[in-house]
């Protein structure tokens, strides 16, 4: 605290620590998907939460303690959808644009892609050499009453086609909960199956 020279205290400004920005940083991603989301119900828009907060929400039925945080926001619709998607968007300060070819709501006071809420298409393939399509809109499940969430199969697909290292520690967690076994290698194509069957075998399943 510093003094001022009539020996009076003045108030020095603090900022927030290390813990209490990161807490910020997920509160917002929270706020940011529950906002989206809460506006394209208005809208009367069918979507499902899908990436990296779909297998946090999974995750959470089997062993909250093990949900891992991340910053993306990535949701599912119609791309005929589209434009009373955008006005929905609109009418929650999330403008759209895009970014190399992806779609994305943007923060209006913030225009910036890490926090952006991404769009996939449904029924359609994220990349032209993807042996399958994405899910559609119709595989979803209300884990959450506010929070439609694509299909556990339909989660698991998609993330073995990105096979990013994101994906395949995102397919470690729902594998270590119990949610991914061995049944889930059967109906997918041989590429996939591979992938899942080699996480699989490295958890010892």
């Amino acid at each position: 605290m510093l003094e001022s020279d009539a020996n009076s205290p003045v108030e020095v400004p603090t900022t927030p620590g290390i813990w209490e920005r990161y807490l910020m940083a997920i509160d917002e991603v929270t706020e940011r998907m529950r906002r989206i989301g809460r506006a394209l119900d208005e809208a009367q828009v069918a979507y499902a939460l899908v990436g990296g907060q779909a297998v946090a929400l999974w995750v959470a039925t089997k062993d909250p303690a093990a949900v891992r945080t991340t910053k993306d926001v990535d949701i599912l619709l119609r791309r005929e959808d589209l434009p009373r998607a955008r006005a929905a968007a609109n009418s929650v300060a999330l403008d759209y644009f895009e970014v190399a070819g992806v779609g994305m709501f943007l923060e209006r006071s913030d225009p910036n892609p890490r926090k952006a809420v991404h769009l996939l298409w449904s029924g359609e393939k994220v990349r032209p050499d993807y042996p399958l399509a994405s899910p559609t809109v119709d595989e979803r499940e209300s884990l959450d009453p506010a929070t439609p969430v694509v299909s556990l199969p339909g989660l698991v697909r998609m993330k073995l086609m990105s096979n990013r290292d994101q994906d395949r520690v995102h397919l470690r967690d729902l594998i270590e909960v119990g949610l991914i076994t061995r049944d889930f290698l059967a109906p997918l194509p041989l590429e996939l199956a591979a992938r899942l069957d080699a996480l699989l075998s490295e958890a010892g399943q």
